[in-house]
């Protein structure tokens, strides 16, 4: 049973600011990739209005109401960037991220290369030894080509507008690993966020496999996945359930965009570079976004768990709203775990950025 409680902290700093590609993929090895956008200025700043101190009562009441009907292990976070207040309901519970993590892999190389120790236009190889599972658009040219070979730019372009994990993977050893993306989050002080070891490990652990590499081919996963007793995949992802390795807590997350937001974890270009990605998202158009209204900005980055039976795990949606007066939320909806269907899923996550919208304060 789900057990309620709404959480309404009053921040005397700040409030918040996921993930389609350009359409832009590289030729084979060898040949040139287009140039990154340059941004000359830093990100606007939102209007301060007569609402930046305190919720709505009525969008309390929405969020609140959501949250309680809604079937499984839930957490909602709301900010207001540039504000004083915030919403939460589980908002201190770590919940698996997936995918959302891969915003903090993006953060970790664009802060590499703001110290000058790397590029945009770095050529990194993939072969495929460097294969993953799952979402994987690059594999079909790794497979055709026996290699490739992608600058860092595209390479956040695939990994965050279409979520490919071989090109987050690839960008994580040019970040310098787990540990560096773990140092850069402790280093900005983005609270309860963890990053686990990477697609390759994480997934086949959820799923009680050991890793081999042939696993990357084709099915070759889900096959081997399918042949796991029931009882060990339940207790595997019961283990990850209870304590994730890429876990962190809806607060700290709609913090840690509201520092993006504010320019307080980039250079201004990296800072609108991230964020100019994040509005092309192509993954979960019918999450968050389906809810913005016309007229609205919105950036944002899923997360999609393994699902065991009538239990889906790690279904996540977390973004920036800006409304057409300059005013911005941090959002954040996580779904530990629901037996609830894609479409309710979808519903919930609409009625959170809907009420935002709705009940804003102009």
């Amino acid at each position: 049973m789900i057990q309620f409680r709404t959480i309404v902290v009053f921040i005397c700093s700040g409030l918040l600011s996921a993930c389609v590609s350009s359409g832009s993929y590289d030729r084979p090895v060898g040949q040139q990739d287009a140039q990154p956008p340059r941004y000359d200025n830093p990100p606007p700043q939102s209007v301060i209005d007569v609402s930046r101190d305190r919720p709505n009562p009525a969008l309390e009441r929405e969020i609140a109401e959501l949250w309680r009907t809604f079937p499984g292990k839930t957490g909602i976070a709301v900010k207001r960037i540039d504000g004083n207040w915030e919403i939460g309901h589980r908002a201190d519970e770590a919940f698996p991220q997936q995918s959302v993590s891969k915003l903090w892999v993006a953060m970790a190389m664009l802060d590499k290369i703001d110290q000058g120790r790397a590029s945009l236009s770095d050529p990194i190889r993939i072969g495929r030894e460097d294969l993953t599972l799952f979402h994987q658009p690059l594999a079909a040219e790794v497979q055709r080509s026996g290699a490739v070979t992608k600058t860092v730019y595209t390479l956040l372009e695939n990994a965050l507008a279409s979520s490919d994990n071989t090109a987050n993977d690839a960008l994580l050893r040019h970040a310098g690993g787990p540990d560096a993306v773990n140092a850069f989050i402790r280093r900005t002080n983005l609270g309860q966020i963890k990053f686990g070891p990477g697609e390759r490990l994480m997934q086949s652990q959820i799923a009680g496999l050991q890793w081999n590499q042939s696993l990357s081919e084709g099915r070759k996963f889900y096959t081997a996945r399918a042949n796991v007793p029931v009882e060990t995949r339940q207790r595997a992802l019961n283990a990850y359930l209870a304590d994730p390795i890429d876990g962190a807590t809806p607060a700290s997350i709609v913090n840690a965009l509201d520092k993006l937001a504010r320019g307080q974890l980039l250079s201004a270009n990296s800072t609108q570079l991230l964020q100019s990605i994040l509005k092309r998202t192509r993954s979960g158009p019918n999450r968050l976004k389906a809810g913005v209204p016309s007229g609205w900005e919105f950036l944002h980055k899923t997360g999609t768990g393994q699902v065991l039976g009538a239990v889906s795990t790690g279904y996540n949606d977390v973004g920036i709203m800006t409304a057409p007066d300059g005013t911005r939320y941090a959002v954040a909806v996580m779904m530990g775990d629901t037996t609830a269907p894609i479409p309710e899923r979808m519903r919930m996550m609409q009625g959170v950025t809907r009420a935002i919208a709705r009940y804003h304060q102009r």
